[in-house]
Parts: structure tokens; C-alpha cells; sequence
């Protein structure tokens, strides 16, 4: 095949189908989108070839740490910015298999072989189908970050491969996991692959919202003891205020009765006024406790648990009306 330029990702894999928005600040990567924009064909498309670096720390890799397993795709849109940087939307277009690294300055230009999926009908890929989509709505339901609108796409795709580079765009895997889904040509196998990570990521996930749940109860309790305590407060402030040593209003008038000569008529007499005292308090204060605990559960607890705001990167967006997000990669 004819040799193209060559773009480095960090901690990113291109699958075919999927389009993905860049933000390229390096030398080297902004030469090589410059180069495929020039090397348009009749066809209107600049196609290079993307492939994720071994190590995303490296600033200028050499061929050997670059990923030989590739993606051709295709240049949708590019921007250059005041600041130098390039923002471009690219579209993964096939596996690839990079042979031969040209001496091409300022940018890498490869030759490549493209990768050729053996055809694979029968029933049994339609069952692992199947078990594939239904699996992935028992993750999508468990996972908040993955758009519940993206199962219906799912469950109307019918091409096994297109089913198995869509599902590996939205996992969260591990840049090592990602790579060797791209590099797995059978679709019959990449479904396995899926299938048994997303199996492995439901149980994670099983055990998240369990925690999740635990922490939540263990932070209603806590509050409804705060809650309790505060009554309590509320009730002994009703009671009457405790002096310096500890002894409320109505201790301090019985001892002070206590005290006093009075005859037994008298002494009966201040006693049951005292005591009428303290049952009408005791009352006052049991029904503003009761009010303001009412108000208090009347309130919404507050629940961030799913609230969640996550930028799934790694959509597969469409192309009409596409609107750029926040998130930046350093290309």
C-alpha cells in the first residue's frame, strides 16, 4: 500500500467506526496532519495512520515504542489555534499493520498492509451476539458514565465486527486491554474478549454500589443521631438552662423550697405549682421537637452518589451538528 503519515496517540486507541475529537500539540503529529490534509485524494478523504505509543510519557517516540498495530482512518475536520495547537475530529476506517518506518522528516510515514477479518456466519456467533448485547445493558445499567441511550444503538447493530469495536469504545479498559481488542482480527473472538471483561467490570461494579450503599446508610445514621442529639438539646434548653453546676431552672426552685419554712398547706401548694411547671414544659418542649424534626425529615438528604458528570471521550459521535468537548488530549 502506498506509505502514509503516521500520528502517535497517548493512552489512546483508535478503533475502526469510531470518531473520536484530538487536540495535537506536538511538532511532529501537527506536520503529520498537515502532510495527510495535503496528500488528499479525489475522493476528498486525507487518510494517515494512528496508532497508540507503548509508553504516553514519551514526548518524541521512536518507531520501537510505537504500537506496529494500527488504525487507518481518515482526517473529518481540522483547526488550526492561535496558540499553535491543532484541534481535529478523526474517524477510524480499518485495522491496519504497520510494516516498514520510511526516514521521513519532521514526521513519521509508515507502509502498511491492511488487516483483512475472516468472514464468520453462523449460529453460534449470533448466540455470542446476543449474550454480548444483553451483558452490555446489565453494564450500561450499572455504569452511570455510559449514556442509557447508547443500548438501543447497540441492540440494532448486526455486524459482529462493528458490535465489537463499538461495545470496546465505551469500556473503561486498560491502554494494554484496548490494544489487544484492536489487534484481535476474528470477531468472533473479540466478542469473547468483551464478553468476559465486561462480566469481570459487572462484578466491580456489583461491589461499587454496594459500598456506595453502605456508606450512604452509615452517613443517614449518623446525621439522624446528630438530628437526635440536637432534640435532646433542645428539650433539656426547654427545660430551663443548666447553671455553672449543671442544675436547671426548676432543681434550682425545688431546692430552694426546700429551704423555706412554709406551712404544709403552702409548701403542697408551691409543689404543685411547680410540678404544673414542669409538666407544661416538658410538653411545650416534646412538640417543637416534634415540629422540627418533622421539618427536618420533610428536607431531601443530600445525595451526590449519582451525580455524576463524566465525559465520555471515547464516543462514537456523530457527524452532523458535532459540538467539541472540553476535555483536551495532548497529541
Amino acid at each position: 500500500m502506498k506509505p502514509l503519515p503516521l500520528l502517535p496517540l497517548r493512552d489512546i486507541v483508535l478503533f475502526p467506526h469510531e470518531v473520536r475529537p484530538l487536540y495535537v500539540g506536538r511538532e511532529k503529529s501537527i506536520a503529520a496532519l498537515k502532510e495527510a490534509m495535503n496528500r488528499k485524494g479525489a475522493d476528498g478523504k486525507a487518510l494517515l495512520l494512528l496508532s497508540a505509543q507503548k509508553k504516553a510519557k514519551t514526548n518524541d517516540p521512536a518507531p520501537d515504542e510505537v504500537f506496529h498495530f494500527a488504525t487507518l482512518g481518515q482526517v473529518v475536520q481540522l483547526l488550526p489555534l492561535p496558540d499553535g495547537t491543532v484541534k481535529v475530529l478523526v474517524e477510524g476506517l480499518a485495522r491496519a499493520k504497520l510494516t516498514r518506518f520510511l526516514p521521513t522528516e519532521p514526521y513519521f510515514e509508515c507502509e502498511y498492509e491492511p488487516v483483512s477479518e475472516p468472514p464468520s456466519s453462523s449460529a453460534e456467533l449470533e448466540a455470542l451476539m446476543r449474550a454480548v448485547q444483553t451483558t452490555f445493558k446489565a453494564f450500561v445499567e450499572l455504569n452511570k458514565r455510559i449514556a442509557p441511550e447508547l443500548m438501543q444503538q447497540v441492540a440494532l447493530i448486526e455486524d459482529p465486527s462493528r458490535l465489537a469495536d463499538t461495545i470496546g469504545v465505551h469500556l473503561a479498559l486498560k491502554l494494554p486491554d484496548k490494544q489487544a481488542l484492536l489487534e484481535t482480527d476474528a470477531p468472533s473472538r473479540r466478542l469473547e474478549k468483551l464478553y468476559e471483561l465486561m462480566q469481570g467490570e459487572i462484578e466491580i461494579l456489583k461491589v461499587e454500589k454496594k459500598i456506595r450503599s453502605r456508606v450512604k446508610k452509615q452517613m443517614e445514621r449518623t446525621q439522624k443521631e446528630y438530628y437526635l442529639n440536637e432534640q435532646m438539646q433542645a428539650i433539656q434548653r426547654e427545660l430551663g438552662d443548666k447553671a455553672d453546676d449543671g442544675k436547671t431552672e426548676i432543681q434550682e426552685l425545688e431546692e430552694k423550697l426546700k429551704g423555706k419554712k412554709l406551712s404544709k398547706e403552702a409548701h403542697a401548694r408551691m409543689k404543685k405549682e411547680i410540678d404544673h411547671i414542669l409538666v407544661s414544659t416538658r410538653r411545650r418542649a416534646i412538640a417543637n421537637c416534634k415540629v422540627s424534626h418533622k421539618l427536618e425529615c420533610d428536607r431531601p438528604l443530600r445525595s451526590d452518589w449519582n451525580s455524576h458528570h463524566v465525559t465520555e471521550e471515547g464516543s462514537i459521535l456523530p457527524l452532523v451538528n458535532f459540538e467539541w468537548p472540553s476535555t483536551m488530549f495532548d497529541i
